[in-house]
Order: structure tokens, then C-alpha cells, then sequence
């Protein structure tokens, strides 16, 4: 289970007819409650959500996060028709894989299952709002995005999630979702979720955007060899990196930043554009007030990471000798060699908002 580029052609079949049919899925979501399962009595209570720029950590949080018994997540099992969990779960239950692991398409070598959590719920987000996802960018959402129909299918799907979750084991976990686009909805998440808690993880400017552009010029190497590749990030809402980039259009970062300029001398290959965006995304990040969102130095929890732990665990209600056994895992970021040319200026102005999270690595929000 290493990624798309790994699926035999009779998989990668099944996830072209999954995600040719979400409408038939959302129909059928409907319907397998009494079918194939129920979510009846099941609440959401006090769900986590990690979110951030890629490259920052939070498949790592997720992980560690989703390892203990509080939470369950989205699997690789949910694939691909993951609009209608109860459904899926009966019918592929006959032919479940065992969880071997494999390194994922990154190279990063972060290791995933069958049964590892990822990614996936963008999907639901991408199906009720397509209108946000244009040709070069994502557009925000915010509280005036409410939408009945909208949260009415996405409360039932966490409660079929959590139900599945628990018919595995000993009681109702908590909802743990890990989706990088949500922090283009940090203002609308607290509006539907009452007592969630938003973790988001910030890595220092310039090594985050090295990262960014190496993950990049790999997908796009990747993308040009194998379409499927491309169209599965696709379908997943996973619009980070290579052919399939669409960065999140923070206060139209892109057209300002490359105003004036030759659009060759600001593109993703060079490291100018993953400054700007670092800047841009960060920005906003700070003029997002939220008492709901645990702003986490991640660079701080590769150099010691137990007090790091130790803050995050009582933000999110947790234990803190659960979450400080996994102080080993985290450990510096790969060096890459660097020779890329790039404006003092973009990487001044990000160092500066990168200066402002300080306090916020320290303080602990008051989550209802």
C-alpha cells in the first residue's frame, strides 16, 4: 500500500468507477443506514482536527495522534467509496488485505497500511462544493458558507465513521481528522463544531519551503509518467503538489505576489512561490483568531519534544504519558541540499511572520 502508482489495473478500475459515481455514492449514503449499518445514539463529541500547510507535520501528529484508543480516523480501508462507509465495510470484507506497509509516493519514508489513517476527507468537502475549487487555486470558506444539506450529510458520515469505529472496540472514539485544506476553514469549523479543537502545526519558513518545492518537482516527475497518479490526487481533493497544484487563495496571494513579475521567474519550480505562499498562508493564519486552534512549533518538537507533547495533550483532553511515549518519533527534517536562488525580501517577510507565532507556540487557547 505504498500509493496510486502501486495499484494493480484492476484497482485502479474500482477507484475510476468509485469516483465516477460520488452522486451515486451521496445517494446511497443515504440509504445504508437500516441496509448495512446505523449511527443511531452515536455523538460527536469534541472532535480534533489537524490541518496546515503539507511538509509541516501533521502526517506525523496524525499518526501519533490516531495510535491512541481516544480516536479513530479515515483508513486506507475506506477507499475508495468513501461516501458510503457501511456499505463499503459489508461489501469488502470478504476480501480485506492484510496491512502490510509500504513507503508512501513522498519519499519521505513515512510507512502506510490498509489500516493506516490518512487523508481522504476532502472528498466530502470537494462533492458539496465544487465551486470553491477553481482552475489555478482554492478559494476560503467561512461562517457565512453554512450549509444544511452540507452538514447534514457530513455529521452522518463522522457518525457512521465513530460507529464503525466502535463496533470494533470498547466504546464511541473521538473524531480525528487530518486534512490540510481545512485551514482554508478555520473560521467555519468552530461554527459547526462547537468543542473542536484545530491543531496546526508551523515549520520555519525557509526549510518548509524547500520541503514544499522538492514534493513538488517529484509529483509533477510523477504525475508525467503516470496520469492515474495525477487524476487520483484528484479525486482525493489532494491539490498540493505537481500537475494537480491548486494552492489555497489567501487574499489572492498569487496574483499580488506575482504582480509586475515574468510568470516564468514565479512558478513552482523556483522557491520564490513557496516563500510567498509560506507568507501568504501564515498571514492569514495569525489574522485567524480562534480560541479553537493550537498553533504547534514543530521545529520545537524535533529539538524537545516532550514539553511540546506534554501542551498539546492538554489542550486536546488527552493523557500525557500516552502522547509523551511518542517523543522518539519526531526528529530533525531531512537536510536537502539547497542552491536554489531565491529574494531575501520574500524570505525577510516570512522570517518576520514566522517571528509573530512565538506567543501562540506558548499560550494554551481556552477550548470550550
Amino acid at each position: 500500500m505504498s500509493g496510486p502508482e502501486s495499484y494493480s489495473r484492476a484497482e485502479r478500475l474500482l477507484h475510476r468507477l468509485a469516483f465516477a459515481s460520488v452522486p451515486a455514492q451521496i445517494a446511497l449514503a443515504d440509504i445504508e443506514e437500516g441496509l448495512f449499518g446505523s449511527s443511531a445514539g452515536i455523538t460527536i463529541e469534541r472532535p480534533l482536527f489537524v490541518a496546515g500547510l503539507p511538509r509541516a507535520g501533521t502526517t506525523l501528529l496524525l499518526q501519533i495522534l490516531a495510535e491512541l484508543p481516544d480516536f479513530t480516523s479515515h483508513t486506507y480501508r475506506h477507499m475508495p467509496f468513501l461516501l458510503c462507509p457501511f456499505t463499503w465495510n459489508r461489501l469488502s470484507g470478504s476480501f480485506r488485505k492484510e496491512a502490510a506497509l509500504a513507503e508512501r509516493a513522498h519519499g519521505d519514508g513515512v510507512a502506510v497500511g490498509f489500516d493506516s489513517p490518512e487523508a481522504f476527507e476532502e472528498v466530502v468537502w470537494k462533492a458539496y462544493w465544487p465551486e470553491k475549487y477553481g482552475k489555478a487555486s482554492i478559494r476560503l470558506w467561512g461562517p457565512e458558507d453554512r450549509n444544511e444539506e452540507f452538514e447534514a450529510f457530513y455529521f452522518q458520515h463522522i457518525r457512521k465513521v465513530l460507529a464503525l469505529s466502535a463496533a470494533e472496540g470498547d466504546g464511541v472514539p473521538r473524531y480525528l481528522c487530518k486534512n490540510n485544506a481545512n485551514i482554508a476553514r478555520l473560521s467555519l469549523l468552530p461554527e459547526l463544531f462547537p468543542d473542536c479543537r484545530i491543531i496546526v502545526p508551523v515549520r520555519s519558513p525557509l526549510d518548509h519551503a524547500r520541503s514544499l518545492r522538492r514534493q513538488h518537482v517529484q509529483f509533477s516527475a510523477l504525475h508525467a509518467e503516470d496520469a492515474f497518479a495525477r487524476r487520483y490526487m484528484e479525486w482525493l481533493g489532494h491539490y498540493e503538489f505537481g500537475a494537480a497544484l491548486k494552492p489555497i487563495d489567501f487574499r489572492g496571494w498569487m496574483a499580488r505576489e506575482g504582480e509586475g513579475l515574468d510568470p516564468a521567474a514565479f512558478n513552482p519550480e523556483g522557491l520564490d512561490f513557496w516563500l510567498a505562499y509560506w507568507a501568504a498562508a501564515h498571514d492569514a493564519l495569525l489574522s485567524t483568531p480562534s480560541s479553537h486552534v493550537l498553533f504547534v512549533d514543530y521545529d520545537g518538537l524535533c529539538r524537545n519534544p516532550s514539553p511540546g507533547l506534554a501542551r498539546l495533550a492538554r489542550v486536546c483532553g488527552l493523557e500525557e504519558t500516552g502522547l509523551g511515549a511518542a517523543a522518539s518519533r519526531f526528529r530533525a527534517p531531512t537536510p536537502y541540499e539547497a542552491k536554489e536562488d531565491y529574494d531575501p525580501a520574500r524570505l525577510s517577510r516570512a522570517e518576520e511572520i514566522y517571528r509573530a507565532f512565538g506567543p501562540l507556540f506558548a499560550a494554551s487557547p481556552s477550548i470550550p
